[in-house]
Parts: structure tokens; sequence; C-alpha cells
């Protein structure tokens, strides 16, 4: 279904409820400047990486596409998706129902999630809609449940140090929204709904939650504008 949810006027803050399950594959699409190039990526370093049978869990799964990809990958692999969003879920477990594949769902928020060792988790721009205070504590977390020689994907919406590099960035980003049949009334509607629900961090800071939670070896391993992802190892 097309995305049309911000051509109206809306006070409403952005949340991940029905009408927004109902077109997310499109929005994120559309929205977030080469999403399946970036997923088809960290599955095929997943297959590469990944023992056989690890536990993996994808934090943030939303309609489970990176977990369904990840299925059609490497079959052997323990999979597990946690949201808070209960429609997501749903929507996921039809998907994984049609596609035959065994994923176990959570429905729980990160901040209060029992978490459980894995050998790799996934966060794809799940980080950023999380409370400054708590990111950290997070991260934390996922590090401590991180078996010996796994490792942890994180993909972000980033924002820039240089404020006119960081307004550059901004509207390259909406250019190439607008290119995807975005009106410049639904951008600045679902700017405004986002607002104070999506904070990115910089390329430095989100390092720097890597970093402090103990991860030693990180790399850049995709980056387009505002856009950025990590590949961080437990060794």
């Amino acid at each position: 279904m097309k995305d049309e949810l911000f051509k109206k006027d809306s006070k409403k803050q952005f949340e991940f409820d029905e009408s927004v399950v109902a077109v997310f594959d499109d929005m994120i699409s559309r929205s977030v400047p080469f999403y399946d190039e970036n997923l088809r990526l960290c599955v095929a370093l997943l297959a590469k990486f990944a023992k056989k049978n690890s536990l993996l869990c994808d934090l943030g799964c939303s309609t489970a596409t990176f977990l369904l990809e990840a299925f059609k990958k490497r079959p052997d692999l323990l999979l597990h998706g946690v949201d808070n969003s209960k429609p997501m879920l749903d929507n996921a477990k039809k998907r994984a129902k049609a596609y035959g594949a065994n994923i176990s769902f959570h429905y729980f928020n990160l901040s209060e999630f029992s978490f459980f060792k894995a050998d790799v988790f996934i966060a794809n721009y799940t980080i950023q809609f999380i409370r400054p205070l708590k990111r950290q504590e997070l991260v934390n977390k996922i590090y401590e449940n991180l078996n010996e020689g796994g490792f942890f994907i994180l993909s972000e919406k980033i924002i820039f140090e240089d404020g006119f590099l960081s307004k550059k960035m901004i509207e390259l980003h909406q250019e190439y929204k607008l290119k995807n049949g975005y009106s410049s009334l639904e951008i600045s509607n679902k700017r405004e709904a986002l607002e104070n629900v999506l904070v990115p961090y910089s390329e430095k800071e989100n390092l720097a939650l890597l970093e402090n939670a103990g991860f030693k070896r990180i790399e850049s391993i995709f980056k387009w504008a505002n856009f950025e992802t990590f590949l961080a190892f437990k060794d």
C-alpha cells in the first residue's frame, strides 16, 4: 500500500500504529536511501560471519523483512525478533508463517526487554527512537549479552556536527524523498510528527555508544549522506 499518511496536516505524534504498519514497507523504501541494498549487504555479511546455528536477535524487527531475508540466506539460524508495536508484530508473524520461517517474536519495549544471550544482534534504524538518556544502557545490554565472537549491526540516521554540512545533507535527503513521490507538505508534516520521537546522533556519538559499551573492533560498512551502518565485533 502506498504511503499517503502525511498528505494532510495532523498534530499527532508519529507512532508505529496500524496506519503506519499498513504502508511501512513503502514508507521505508521511499524514505531511507538504499534501504534494500544496505539490508542485502548486511544479510550477506551475516551469512559469511555467523557460525552454524547462531542465535540472531533483531531489535526493532518491524515487519520482519531482515529476519526473512536472513532465513532465506541462512535457514540454520535461530531467529528472534523484538518490537514494541503489536500491529508490527502481528504483520511480522503473518509474513513468517507465509514463508514457513520459524521465528520467535517478543512484544517488548527495548528499555524493558529481558535480554538473552545471542551470537548476533541487529538494530536497523531502531536506536534513534530510544530516548537519549536510555541509549547507552541499551547498548551496554547488547554488548553484555553478545556471545564471544559475536557481532552487532547498527544502522542509524545520523546528524553532522558541522552546521552547514548538516543543513546540506538534510536538503539532499529531502530531494531524495521528493524524487520518490513525496510532496514538500508530506515531508514537512512527517518531520513535525517525528520531532522528539526520532533523535539522531552524530557518527562520533554512535561510535562512542559502541566503544563505551566495550566494543573494540568497529567499522562503518555503509554510508549515504545522513545514513550509516556500523559493524561491531565482540572479540
